[in-house]
């Protein structure tokens, strides 16, 4: 049971009104976004109309800051579109759906200025526009808003949006706009398109280049809307068709609507020396043809290809369930034989580490460490704690790639990580009967302390772990 003292809700809720008041003035104390957040609950308490007032307010200001926001500006401002939209979903639209989705539609409205005075880089900011994209849907329908409005509304956007900041409108809005809407939206879309001088295009694109890219996607769309695959496919030029994440694509409509003879020839329409680089979904694609077509025998053939090619542990699973039985040991080991001379030692390794055979996996350490990358420190770290145990060298070595690489390039911030990981290999050495070709951990330590005694930081935290343990 949790302990009387643990922050949670209900533990705070103990505290009384008065008292978490009181806290909360302290808190909010010189924080902006925290005092918006309490102002936008106060309104909301009064009543939708004040929570829209307020709400109002705070999307005019957006809409007319100049400010640059740089990344560290990015996540409270994330956090303040957020509690605006949450705002409107939870106490403007129960009471007033069409005020809520006006506002909320004003609210991804304000993209456009806001994305170009921003430094976006982790996608954080554009996503919580995209979220509020998603619940115009949903909002629309229960605001009964009709689909010449949102036809009307929907082209204004879309045909000034040079940031992508719409790209989810049509599926979300395609229950409301119906086939009227989505007629109405494909007819002055294609028209946009020959207009002269509709929009201003996106840095590093012609003007027509931009429209056309536009009016595609959101043909596109509609045709996924309408279940009109043949649209969908007239949409894109015969040599986009046979490029593998495209053909991919149209081949998963053609199959299921039911049509897996077409769907054939669009998977098999990619040229033989795109398909060793083809993306998971067009292999996923044609096993499912081949099986939906009967060809079981090639289908098997196919999956063997595709482990070959990428170690992908699920076409193995899948391959070694078909077999007969008691040959698929002998198709097993085949396999792993395989993976231990897979040209990636990285992927190698993965797959090895994960089906697991860590017998191989230890094998291949020691026979191509010098093949292994030590700025994957994430996934050399996860193979040494699973072979830490059985095979404590292999589990050294590859804690010393990583804590020479980041030495090497003073990557500061993993020094506390790759003092750790020297005092594992300390601790892994008592376990280790025969170095063989490596040096021992102490002539390690005495290789570390020649070449990287300077690195004051990864020393220090080699004596905190010392004084700690």
């Amino acid at each position: 049971m949790p302990s009387a003292k643990t922050l949670n809700a209900a533990n705070l809720e103990t505290l009384g009104a008065p008292q978490l008041a009181a806290l909360l003035m302290v808190i909010s104390k010189g924080n902006a976004p925290a005092q918006r957040r309490l102002r936008l609950a106060l309104a909301g308490n009064a009543g939708a109309a004040d929570a829209a007032r307020a709400v109002l307010k705070r999307l005019t200001s957006i809409a007319g800051g100049k400010t640059r926001l740089g990344w560290q500006k990015i996540k409270p401002f994330v956090a303040d579109l957020t509690a605006q939209r949450e705002a409107i979903l939870e106490l403007i639209a129960p009471a007033d759906p069409r005020e809520a989705f006006d506002l909320l539609w004003r609210l991804v409205g304000c993209g456009q200025g806001v994305l170009g005075r921003s430094d976006d880089g982790s996608g954080h900011l554009i996503e919580a526009f995209h979220a509020a994209v998603r619940d115009l849907g949903p909002l629309a329908e229960r605001a009964g808003v009709g689909p010449e409005e949102l036809a009307t509304l929907a082209v204004r956007v879309l045909s000034s949006d040079t940031h992508g900041i719409w790209d989810d409108l049509i599926p979300t809005l395609a229950p409301c706009l119906g086939r009227s809407g989505l007629s109405a939206i494909k007819a002055q879309m294609l028209e946009w398109q020959s207009e002269p001088g509709a929009a201003s295009a996106s840095a590093g694109e012609t003007r027509s280049r931009y429209r056309r890219r536009v009016v595609t996607r959101v043909l596109l769309q509609i045709a996924d809307a309408l279940g009109d695959v043949d649209d969908y496919i007239a949409q894109i030029d015969v040599a986009t068709r046979r490029t593998a994440p495209v053909a991919a694509a149209i081949a998963r409509r053609l199959l299921d609507a039911g049509r897996a003879e077409d769907a054939w020839l669009a998977v098999e329409a990619v040229e033989v020396k795109q398909r060793t680089q083809a993306p998971a979904e067009w292999g996923d694609i044609r096993l499912e043809l081949l099986e939906a077509l009967n060809r079981q025998d090639e289908a098997q053939a196919f999956r063997w290809q595709l482990f070959r090619s990428t170690l992908a542990a699920s076409q193995l699973r899948a391959y070694l369930r078909k077999l007969p039985d008691f040959d698929d040991f002998d198709a097993e080991q085949q396999a792993l034989t395989h993976a231990s001379k897979f040209a990636d030692t990285h992927q190698a390794l993965a797959f090895l580490i994960a089906w697991p055979d860590l017998r191989r996996a230890s094998e291949l350490v020691l026979g191509r460490f010098q093949t292994l990358n030590g700025e994957e420190h994430e996934a050399l770290t996860a193979a040494a704690d699973a072979l830490d145990d059985r095979y404590p060298l292999a589990a050294t070595v590859l804690r010393r790639c990583t804590i020479v690489f980041t030495l090497r390039m003073t990557r500061t911030v993993r020094f506390k990580h790759a003092a750790r990981q020297l005092e594992a290999c300390r601790h892994a050495a008592a376990r280790v009967t025969e170095f063989g070709k490596f040096a021992n951990h102490a002539e390690f330590e005495r290789m570390l302390r020649a070449s990287y005694g300077r690195k004051a930081g990864f020393w220090q935290e080699i004596a905190k772990l010392g004084s700690a343990g």
